[in-house]
């Protein structure tokens, strides 16, 4: 436990809790280095294969702690960007965001950066800055209209307006909306259906999925080469998938 974060660590599934909770997990200079380590120790730990990030208390992130910065507060480096994920560009693991309530502004951009937006019913989401003469500049003007196309990103964007998690989901940045009080299970079982899958078989499907939005053609894309499948074809797993299958039997893997 750090000081502004609760992380656990079980079955191959990193839990990690934004942990300001009197600021509504809003975060400072030093949460997001602090949070940045706690991903750096996830993509270096080989058991962990997926992390799920949510807030402690009532809401998810409230985004940049405007009055810390007002105080002239202490600023540090934070290179791996808002909540250590938002200008993480080499995370092949997934991460899931279990968002169980507002998500404005810096909040709103590390769930972006999440692979899976699980929502509670009490979630909230939004893009203010320019309400208070700020851009969303931490990736949530490059993500949202990649993950909604343009005109549904700049209606939120423009407006700076609250959208409902039913209407993420409808959107297109939500995968799911569930009860509050059934959050967190609902989020594992995401992980957990990720976890039954090879590894390096769900790393090297990520690493291939955001490198080809980026690609100029279908063509480049699937004729790319890609680090992730390199390691995928050549490990342990590849073998043990297809002789699992054929022994009828679950398979047993290693991640390698």
């Amino acid at each position: 436990m750090g000081e502004y974060s609760i992380v656990e660590k079980a079955e191959h599934i990193m839990t990690v809790r934004i942990n300001r909770p009197d600021r509504l997990n809003a975060l400072h200079p030093l949460a997001n280095a602090e949070l940045g380590e706690v991903f750096d120790d996830f993509a270096a730990d080989d058991d962990m294969w997926v992390a799920i990030i949510t807030g402690e208390g009532r809401g998810f992130s409230a985004g940049n702690d405007l009055r810390y910065q007002a105080e002239g507060g202490e600023r540090i480096p934070t290179p791996r960007g808002f909540g250590g994920l938002t200008s993480r560009f080499d995370m092949t693991k997934p991460v899931i965001a279990a968002v169980n309530g507002v998500a404005m502004g810096g909040g709103f951009e590390i769930a972006l950066a999440c692979d899976l937006i699980i929502a509670s019913e009490n979630a909230k989401f939004a893009l203010p800055e320019p309400k208070v003469g700020l851009a969303a500049l931490a990736g949530g003007l490059n993500r949202l209209p990649r993950q909604i196309g343009p005109k549904r990103a700049l209606g939120m964007i423009l407006t700076g307006r609250h959208v409902s998690p039913e209407e993420g989901k409808e959107l297109g940045f939500v995968n799911d909306v569930v009860p509050h009080d059934e959050l967190m299970n609902a989020a594992m079982d995401w992980a957990k259906q990720i976890c039954a899958c090879a590894p390096l078989s769900i790393r090297a499907s990520k690493d291939v999925v955001y490198k080809s939005l980026d690609s100029a053609s279908l063509q480049d894309a699937m004729e790319g080469k890609y680090d992730s499948v390199k390691a995928m074809v050549s490990s342990e797993d590849f073998i043990e998938g297809p002789k699992a299958f054929a022994e009828k039997r679950a398979p047993n893997w290693q991640g390698k």
